[in-house]
């Protein structure tokens, strides 16, 4: 097959031949990093591969779109990567419509390479422009990336477990120094404005109070909780806050941050939170923000094979030429949904499970 001209084959999927067009598919990453995005596109360029497909690495996310800076890939290149942390595509923070004019913008890429069809990895803001690109004629299959656990369509994503795993280690650590000083240590897990990971770790981890942006709080009730604790003899305690919950009544939050793209910077409200505790009880208290660390290194084996099924299952609907689509996680199966779907209202942590959470505060 020659790297510009499309070919058709026969493909086997689902145990039925069927004839397909292939072509040249494109793959690009985009937002924030997140633990599996190797393994997603060693799963979709494997997959592509076989089934008769060229595939171009887009660099750095929408930029290399908009800017041609491409690679391309194989097997070979591949091979390896899926146990690493990071994307070997890198990533930005741009977009064709904030930074560009959309389609327009990315036409000269597509061309001057061939691509028909695009495999975008990527989390709600990632998939919106995506789903814009699809409007104006594009043929993209998304894939949702995001350790936030957020996005509408699909019951997991991707990064979440090995997030949830690196704070739950923190958690357990964070814990014996604060029993050692007697302390209070307000651990802040990113989540931006859902509660997922918070949830998720504190449980896990044990944490004496969990504060959710879903969820109001009152920082008298969380004072009244830890106070009872210490007066029972259990003079240590943590609590863990989402990044994106409102810091207590009375305690200036930083002014809102952006960063060099225009997008909203979250982080240090349990600075604030922890001011409330300590000032309220006279608890010694202190503050770790587990920041990026949260995204960085190797992803848990179960994020390892999901993102890699979702990277399969993304070049197999790319074969059957399904584009304008999001692979999805929907209970024990991978499908395809409307990628419009990944527009909808972000998934919330539900009451059931912040009610499981708070069974255990104190």
């Amino acid at each position: 097959m020659t790297f510009y001209a499309a070919i058709v084959v026969s493909a086997l999927r689902n145990d039925q031949n069927k004839e397909i067009e292939m072509g040249v598919v494109g793959i690009l990453t985009a937002g924030g990093d997140c633990p599996g995005l190797n393994a997603v596109i060693r799963g979709a360029v494997c997959r592509a591969v076989d089934l008769g497909f060229d595939v171009v690495g887009i660099k750095d996310g929408w930029e290399g779109l908009m800017n041609d800076h491409t690679m391309p890939l194989n097997r070979e290149i591949v091979r390896g990567i899926f146990g690493k942390g990071g994307t070997i595509l890198g990533t930005s923070r741009m977009d064709p419509y904030v930074h560009g004019d959309g389609l327009s913008t990315c036409k000269p890429t597509l061309s001057r390479h061939g691509i028909d069809r695009i495999i975008v990895v990527g989390g709600d803001g990632t998939l919106r422009s995506a789903m814009r690109l699809s409007n104006e004629g594009l043929g993209v299959i998304g894939v949702p990336k995001t350790i936030d656990n957020d996005i509408a369509g699909t019951d997991i994503t991707f990064g979440f477990e090995t997030a949830v795993q690196i704070a739950t280690d923190a958690i357990d650590r964070l814990a014996t120094t604060a029993e050692a000083h007697n302390r209070v240590i307000v651990v802040e897990v990113m989540g931006r404005t859902k509660g997922w990971i918070a949830t998720h770790a504190g449980i896990a981890g044990g944490a004496h109070y969990i504060l959710v942006p879903e969820f109001e709080y009152d920082i008298d009730q969380v004072v009244a909780t830890l106070t009872e604790r210490h007066d029972l003899g259990h003079r240590y305690s943590i609590v863990v806050v989402g990044e994106g919950i409102s810091p207590p009544a009375g305690y200036e939050a930083d002014a809102n941050k952006t960063d060099a793209f225009g997008f909203e910077r979250l982080g240090g409200v349990a600075y604030q939170v922890a001011a409330a505790i300590e000032d309220r009880t006279n608890f010694e208290t202190r503050v770790s923000v587990l920041g990026h660390i949260q995204r960085g290194g190797t992803p848990v084996a179960s994020d390892r094979v999901l993102a890699t099924r979702l990277g399969v299952a993304a070049a197999d609907f790319a074969a059957e030429g399904q584009t304008g689509i999001m692979v999805a996680v929907k209970g024990p199966d991978i499908v395809a949904v409307p990628i419009e779907v990944a527009s909808e209202e972000i998934r919330s942590v539900p009451e059931e499970l912040y009610a499981t959470a708070k069974t255990f505060f104190g």
